[in-house]
């Protein structure tokens, strides 16, 4: 059940992990062998150490969770003296999560990522916060985004995929996703967290210090396979270049992941499972596989897009 990452890099099975939600993956690896997965995709790294934001940063909520970690990690630095070879040591196929405040901060994270043992590919971050931009997130705006994944892809190893992250929170993901695989983007990763709030009914504050965070869990699972469904068809209509989708949002089994596929991704990431059942990607491999033989398709690939049939 291989699938693709790349136009020339293949997997040996379509589930990753979704970026922040298994760090760096020394925690994970107590209960999954790493290179078990079809990838491992790291915690957002930035140029810098971040310390992120203050606590409450975390909240539970019906069928999901927010969190407003705010991207707080060891910085490239540390990531690829430290994290980086123990996660090679480990046969871990690594796509790393990077963000930066600006544009060429993400390059700069990209440029040193190359050459570097166990990494297959790159996923840009464009769900942060644009600082030049007084806060605006360069994934709502199809310019920024084609500036940042334009800047990534020209500083970075030309043999790794990147990778386009994109956000639900737009009017027409379509827009975005065609100006990211403009810019080169050899895949969208899709999609990330849901901007949401809860209100402590007790205390009458925001449960989050920071009020606001990212829903994520099985509640953003239709609104994530619908955006997996528009931007595939928008590639079938010739709106969007064809790259692979890596779907993910409230992936818990392996129904849900196939939904995804049969919306048009041709891989998975799971997320929020995680935090519950720790070896929850090695079984939904094995129900993906089985969901599959169910219904009478022979291949993995044959699945990707089969809910766009018109007859």
């Amino acid at each position: 059940m291989s699938a693709p990452l790349g136009a020339h890099r293949t997997l040996p099975n379509p589930v990753s992990t979704a970026s922040g939600c298994a760090g760096y993956g020394r925690e994970l690896h107590r209960f999954v062998p790493l290179d078990a997965l079809g990838t491992i995709t790291t915690k957002t790294v930035m140029p810098r150490v971040r310390s992120g934001r203050p606590t409450p940063r975390m909240a539970e909520t019906p069928s999901g969770m927010l969190n407003s970690i705010g991207l707080q990690g060891c910085g490239i630095d540390r990531f690829v003296e430290d994290e980086l070879p123990w996660l090679a040591e480990r046969g871990a196929r690594v796509v790393v999560s990077i963000a930066g405040e600006h544009a060429g901060e993400f390059a700069e994270v990209a440029a040193r990522l190359t050459g570097r043992p166990g990494v297959v590919g790159i996923e840009v971050n464009i769900s942060c916060p644009n600082v030049a931009s007084r806060g605006l997130v360069f994934g709502c705006d199809p310019r920024a985004s084609h500036e940042v994944v334009a800047a990534v892809r020209a500083a970075a190893d030309p043999a790794l995929p990147v990778y386009a992250k994109l956000t639900p929170d737009v009017t027409r993901i379509t827009d975005v996703a065609a100006a990211c695989v403009d810019a080169g983007a050899d895949g969208l990763s899709m999609i990330n967290t849901v901007l949401g709030m809860a209100v402590d009914v007790d205390t009458m504050r925001p449960a989050l210090a920071a009020a606001t965070g990212g829903l994520s869990g099985p509640a953003i699972r239709p609104v994530a396979v619908r955006c997996v469904f528009q931007v595939y068809a928008a590639m079938l209509a010739g709106r969007v270049c064809e790259v692979p989708i890596l779907g993910m949002g409230g992936i818990a089994d392996g129904r849900d992941a196939l939904e995804f596929v049969l919306a048009g991704a041709s891989g998975v990431a799971v997320g929020t499972a995680l935090f519950n059942d720790p070896s929850a990607p090695l079984r939904i491999i094995e129900e993906l596989r089985a969901a599959l033989a169910a219904r009478g398709i022979g291949s993995f690939a044959s699945a990707v897009g089969l809910a766009h049939r018109t007859t």
